[in-house]
């Protein structure tokens, strides 16, 4: 899509206009030169509606190209959390034993807490999160899903 103001908005718009839910959100400027940007976005809904989905996106002035990762050829999709956990005793060394089982890199820490980052699929991070908040307290950044197809080809066409 163009990088410009309100373009997200109007994308967003078509969602909540229908009643459609956005499970994960991730936008980012991948052409300064062209001032192009990707949208990943996860929804959900009967192949009808995703259909549906695809179409009205397609049709947005600003939009290039829509591409359902859910068909086609085989994609990469990764999503990164940060997550600080607040707990004391031994606790800790199970904290340390997690995360080098997921291979979470440790960002920060304290007497009292650590700051873990997690990259993988969604199922992972969640699991990661799952285990961590029964050792203490946690709090989490999630950055949403972004995905890619795998292959020689690169779509550099708008």
């Amino acid at each position: 899509m163009d990088n410009e103001p309100g373009v997200l908005a109007r994308v967003v718009g078509l969602f909540s206009g229908r009643g459609y839910n956005i499970e994960s959100l991730t936008v980012s400027e991948v052409d300064g030169k062209r001032h192009t940007s990707r949208i990943s976005l996860v929804t959900s809904g009967t192949p009808l509606v995703i259909e549906q989905i695809k179409g009205l996106l397609d049709r947005l002035v600003p939009v290039h190209k829509v591409h359902d990762l859910t068909v086609g050829p085989a994609h990469v999709e990764r999503e990164m959390a940060l997550v600080k956990i607040v707990n004391k005793g031994e606790n800790r060394v199970e904290c340390l034993r997690v995360a080098e089982s997921f291979r979470a890199r440790t960002l920060d820490s304290t007497l009292n807490s650590f700051i873990f980052e997690v990259t993988g699929s969604s199922e992972k991070v969640s699991a990661f999160v799952e285990l961590m908040s029964s050792l203490g307290d946690v709090e989490i950044a999630r950055t949403g899903v972004c995905g890619i197809t795998r292959g020689n080809s690169v779509d550099l066409s708008d």
